[in-house]
């Protein structure tokens, strides 16, 4: 089992940043990677950004390249989400996601953080 707790969220600007965090607890040495998703109200959740272990490659969403990025501190177990030139359409639920050994897909999930971009 991983369990991952999001932090971070919260209410900006458009053109701000802010920087979200997904501390991971457990079974995280069977990590084969993790990412951040989004949900916005009324539609389907949608991935933002991925980090690999122990590749450490990261791979972004078309809408956020050059906007955002996906770091790692495995010394605290934590993935960061960097996000700056927010847009009002960036506004979401971010969640994070673990993948773990003998998973096809994510399996682990946070319990998402609220991110509110002003105009």
């Amino acid at each position: 089992q991983v369990q991952l707790v999001e932090s971070g969220g919260g209410l900006v600007q458009a053109g701000g940043s802010l920087r979200l965090s997904c501390a991971a607890s457990g079974r995280t040495s069977s990590r084969l990677g993790m990412g951040w998703f989004r949900q916005a109200p009324g539609k389907e959740r949608e991935f933002v950004a991925r980090i690999g272990w122990p590749s450490g490659i990261s791979v972004y969403a078309p809408s956020v390249k050059g906007r955002f990025t996906i770091s790692r501190d495995d010394s605290k177990n934590t993935v960061y989400l960097q996000m700056n030139s927010l847009k009002p359409e960036d506004t979401a639920v971010y969640s994070c996601a673990a993948m773990t050994v003998g998973s096809a897909s994510y399996n682990f999930w946070g319990q998402g953080t609220q991110v509110t971009v002003s105009s």
